[in-house]
């Protein structure tokens, strides 16, 4: 059924709001992401008493639960739509950065009632990461791309290369932010002020400018008017809507699903130990926070050239692009010093970074359609949001063995080498082309 909104009077298609919309509902997922909770560790191991082995730990267990369910959430996103999703996402992320900021205060009411002291931490920390990163880099984040993959279908790839620009530069500049926060009003501060901006601004703006689905206000995706004489010229076309199940049946879903999950791993891995692998390298705290500007850059260009050719060309290419990418990221990690290395390793999570955005939101639509999108993307956050949990705890377990991060580099060598030479047994079955 057709529902009268404003929507349906805009002078332009309202999918370009969409765009806008989604990319600010990623942006906000961003102090659930690493990025932005890497920069508040070092001041928890300090305030809390615990080691970074312990917060590695810690992190593990709360992200790697909170992926547990997001495949429940992306049924629920198929179910009630972006809209509802997101909102309760918002202020539930917003809730639980308020629980991270009284960490301390929480922990010393529990000290009066005889419990150990780095027990309760523990505790605490694994249910403030759930809670985090269950709605932020998980539920929010899923929800807001699949919006704006709903609203597009021939220009899915301009619409991921969009969202990529502001999000590349959005997230790179984000610890930048969170730091100069912090040195203002203090860590518990800058919790504080982070909660308070997504639970109540971000909720009434996603009330006010998400929306489902184009077909509800009597549009089509790409911003034509429904008419039924009109075929669909989409390039590539998936042969039926596929569900979870029918989709894990697949090659393809396995290979693109293990390479987005193994960078989700790599990546926060590297970013949540970045100023303890810099420093142990030789190198400074300034020139880690610093290396994410210039690999925005970079994932911006490639983001938008691999947004573009998302659209003509077989998305198999741009997963052997990002996995090269990948590849000289951790080459670069396992012979970490200044010069050579330091720029592979920026040349290399740009590369990543930016096919990354397209191929996360352009792949379960392009190879399994829409009506399942929810649970087949939902079910691949939790791939990506597992490996988030294990990145960190595996390189600092490593690192206390051996005390240096270079086998952690040749692990991650040997793992994205294998999917590397995989990748060329992808075949296109599913997809029916123009």
């Amino acid at each position: 059924m057709q529902k009268k909104s404003l929507v349906n009077k805009f002078p332009f298609f309202y999918g370009y709001i969409i765009i806008f919309a989604g990319t600010v509902g990623v942006l906000f997922s961003a102090p659930g992401q690493t990025i932005g909770i890497s920069v508040f560790t070092d001041y928890l191991i300090r305030d809390l008493g615990i080691s970074r082995n312990q917060l590695s730990f810690t992190y593990l267990i709360g992200t790697l639960a909170s992926s547990i369910f997001l495949t429940y959430a992306g049924k629920f996103y198929d179910k009630y739509g972006a809209k509802i999703t997101s909102v309760l996402a918002g202020l539930f992320l917003g809730i639980s950065l308020l629980f991270l900021a009284n960490l301390p205060q929480l922990v010393s009411i529990f000290s009066k009632i005889n419990i150990d002291i780095t027990f309760t931490t523990l505790i605490l920390l694994v249910i403030g990461f759930f809670f985090v990163r269950f709605f932020g880099q998980g539920t929010l984040t899923m929800s807001s791309k699949n919006m704006v993959m709903k609203w597009f279908e021939k220009k899915r790839g301009f619409a991921s290369a969009i969202m990529g620009i502001a999000i590349s530069f959005g997230f790179s500049y984000s610890p930048k932010i969170f730091d100069d926060l912090i040195n203002n009003y203090g860590w518990q501060g800058a919790w504080l002020f982070i909660a308070l901006l997504v639970g109540v601004f971000f909720t009434v703006f996603a009330l006010l400018t998400f929306r489902d689905d184009p077909v509800q206000f009597g549009l089509i995706p790409d911003g034509k008017e429904i008419e039924i004489s009109k075929i669909n010229k989409t390039k590539f076309r998936p042969i039926k809507d596929f569900n979870l199940s029918e989709a894990r049946k697949t090659y393809n879903f396995w290979i693109f699903n293990l390479t987005l999950a193994l960078q989700g791993l790599y990546v926060t891995a590297l970013t949540f130990n970045i100023v303890d692998i810099f420093t142990k390298a030789g190198l400074s705290r300034d020139d880690a926070i610093l290396i994410f500007l210039p690999v925005s850059i970079i994932a911006v260009v490639f983001q938008i050239g691999g947004g573009y050719l998302a659209d003509f060309i077989r998305l198999k290419h741009l997963l052997r692009l990002q996995l090269f990418g990948m590849l000289l990221s951790m080459v670069g990690l396992s012979f970490l010093s200044e010069g050579l290395p330091l720029y592979l390793i920026i040349l290399g999570n740009g590369i990543a970074g930016g096919l990354f955005g397209v191929l996360s939101t352009v792949s379960w639509p392009r190879f399994y359609g829409t009506k399942y999108l929810g649970e087949i993307s939902g079910f691949n956050m939790s791939w990506i949001v597992a490996g988030s949990a294990i990145g960190p705890y595996l390189f600092t377990f490593l690192f206390d063995i051996n005390q240096t991060y270079f086998y952690s580099g040749i692990v991650m060598l040997i793992i994205c080498s294998t999917l590397f030479f995989l990748s060329f047994k992808i075949k296109n079955k599913n997809i029916i082309e123009n």
